[in-house]
Parts: C-alpha cells; structure tokens; sequence
C-alpha cells in the first residue's frame, strides 16, 4: 500500500512474524508460571519457628496465634524457668515449691558430677555451671508471690520475701547466696575459689 502523501510503501506483517511473536508470548507466560508455582512450593515447604521472650504458656500461644509460624523456640525462659515445658504442655501455671526447685538443682549436679567427674576439678566445674545457672534462675518470681499472672521476661523481678526461707534464698541476685546453694549441693568452696558470672553483674571471690 502506497501512502499518497508521503510516497511511503506500508507492508502487513506476514502470518509467520506473527506466529512466532505469539509463540513467544506463550513460552514467557509459561516460564513465568512455572516460576510462580516453584516458588509457592517452596513457601509451602518453609517451616517458620518463633522465638522471643517465652516464659510462660500463654507467651506461648500467643506467640502462635499471632504470626504463621509452625513452632516456638524457647531460650532464656527456659534458663529461668525450666518447668515451662510442663506448662506449655498442661496449659497451667505451676506453683512449684521450692523443695521441688531444689530437687531440680540436685539432678543437675548429680549430672555435673556423673559428666565431669566427682573430684575436686569436677566439683568445681559442676560449681560453675550451676552458679551460672542460678544467674538466670533467680529471677523467676513464683507464682504464689506474683501481684499479676504470668511474669513477664523483660520486667525486671522486684524485691520479696518468699513463702520460707529457701525460697526468699533463691530469688536473691547476691552471688554470694547463689555460693549458698551450691554448698547445700556440693559442699563448702575450696578457699582459692572464685567466680565472676559472665554478664558480670554480680561476683564472688
């Protein structure tokens, strides 16, 4: 066809341009969606796990009602509080007594002992540890004593007098009554011992 005006000859395009540009449409749609599909497989596939500030059962949910994923991660909640697995279990809040707290401290040395050996050097060992561990535990506040249920992991634990006087013992944050405990377990510390917690809040020589 010949443009009078400008003289300009136009050409159709002819049947096999455009069946190859429609062939290439279709192969880009198709790589697109396979694409798309892949990558909704592996979202399916993906497990998400939350974490954060756990310590009790109702953290717990909500930390599972709240976002998409299929699991929490318990850390510092269960330094502090290592029962709270029966909690999430039961759906409760256990007051456990401190006897029973105590009983806790007992297996953990009896497994420090049975592992690094009941000389000196495994005593001292175990005494580490269970000092360490005593760092995070006493900043469990029972639920006998609490003026709002559950605690929460961020509060910082306000001064009390406990139901007896074990466990008044336990909630102090002075290492020298967490040396306490360990005497009642392991026996009195060698005169040379000293312990420094590794947040350094506290220390004992």
């Amino acid at each position: 066809m010949v443009d009078q005006e400008s003289n300009v000859t136009h050409s159709k395009p002819t049947g096999g341009i455009l069946a190859n540009v429609l062939r290439l449409q279709n192969q880009c749609l198709s790589l697109v969606v396979t694409l798309v599909f892949a990558l909704v497989e592996i979202a399916v596939k993906f497990v998400y796990s939350g974490n954060g500030d756990i310590l009790s059962f109702e953290d717990y949910n909500a930390s599972l009602e709240q976002s998409s994923a299929a699991s929490v991660m318990i850390a510092r909640g269960a330094l502090i509080k290592p029962w709270i697995f029966t909690e999430v279990k039961e759906k409760r809040h256990w007051d456990i007594s401190a006897s029973e707290r105590l009983d806790i401290l007992k297996t953990y040395t009896n497994y420090g002992l049975e592992h690094w050996g009941s000389d000196q050097q495994g005593m001292n060992k175990t005494r580490r540890f269970l000092l360490e561990w005593l760092s995070f535990l006493h900043r469990y506040i029972p639920v006998g004593v609490l003026e709002r249920v559950p605690q929460r992991i961020n509060e910082r634990p306000p001064l009390y007098i406990g139901r007896n006087d074990l466990e008044t013992l336990m909630s102090s944050s002075n290492c020298t009554d967490w040396i306490k405990i360990s005497e009642m377990l392991l026996g009195p510390v060698p005169s040379d011992f000293s312990f420094l917690p590794k947040h350094k809040a506290n220390s004992y020589q």
